[in-house]
Parts: C-alpha cells; sequence; structure tokens
C-alpha cells in the first residue's frame, strides 16, 4: 500500500539518499553539497523548506519537497524544489499522488502560483507535466550565482 505523508524528523536520511539518488539520475552527482543533518535543520528547525514522502510497505521510496516563494506580480507562491520517485517504483502512480498532494498543498495554502523546472532532455517528466496541463515554458532562461 502506498501513502503520503509529511516529512518528520527522521525522515531527512531517507530524503536525502533519494536526492543522491535524483542528482545521479540528472548526471550531476558531484554537485549535491547539501548533507542529511542539514536537511533536517532546514526542514524542522529553521523550517525554510517542507517535504512529503511517498511510502510503499514502510519505506520511503519518493518525495517532494517545496517551500513558499514571491511573485512581485502573483503574491506568494509555492516553488517545488525537487519531486522524484525510485526507478524501481516508478508506474505505480506513485508520482501521480505526490505531485497531486504538493498541488492540493498549494491550494490549501492560498498561493496564486506554483512552480518547478524540468530539464529539457526529461521527456519522461515532460510528459508527465503536459498530461496534467502544465504550463511548460521555454521562453524564461534561468540565471543563477553559486557561493
Amino acid at each position: 500500500m502506498i501513502s503520503i505523508r509529511q516529512a518528520v524528523p527522521g525522515d531527512e536520511k531517507a530524503i536525502f539518499y533519494l536526492i543522491k539518488e535524483l542528482a545521479l539520475f540528472e548526471k550531476a552527482p558531484e554537485q549535491v553539497t547539501n548533507t542529511a543533518s542539514q536537511l533536517a535543520k532546514d526542514l524542522f528547525e529553521d523550517c525554510i523548506c517542507e517535504a512529503i514522502v511517498s511510502e510503499l510497505n514502510n519505506e520511503i521510496v519518493g518525495f517532494a519537497l517545496y517551500y513558499t516563494s514571491y511573485s512581485t506580480w502573483k503574491g506568494r507562491c509555492l516553488y517545488l524544489e525537487d519531486f522524484y520517485v525510485k526507478e524501481e517504483h516508478r508506474n505505480k502512480g506513485i508520482g501521480s499522488l505526490l505531485f497531486d498532494k504538493v498541488v492540493q498543498i498549494a491550494k490549501e495554502k492560498g498561493v496564486k502560483r506554483m512552480d518547478w523546472q524540468v530539464l529539457e532532455w526529461n521527456k519522461t517528466a515532460i510528459d508527465f507535466y503536459t498530461a496534467r496541463k502544465a504550463i511548460l515554458d521555454p521562453e524564461w532562461i534561468n540565471g543563477r550565482y553559486f557561493f
């Protein structure tokens, strides 16, 4: 049985394992500089982000991490930072349950928009979002600084 629940202290190690697995999938494992302990602090002490997890047979097999962002045009928004399901557990509806739960959370928070990014080569993810009538905007170029 698949369940979706809010992440709680102690989940950070499983979530961080999935984050590293996601980085490997995205061909950038060397770019992960975060730690499980920092993730725990950010999620459960400083509360700068939130996460939900999917469990199958008492094992965390997926997660979604999000936070409140702000649009000068719209106001409060929700940013879905990462969303991942272990490869061996895909095509079981887990991703749909996670994504739908984040959408529900966004609506409950009363945000005006939900944003996320998807890599242009990730056709499976693009198809997933397109099937949900998401707007994938090719017009904007991402800017970033690393410190």
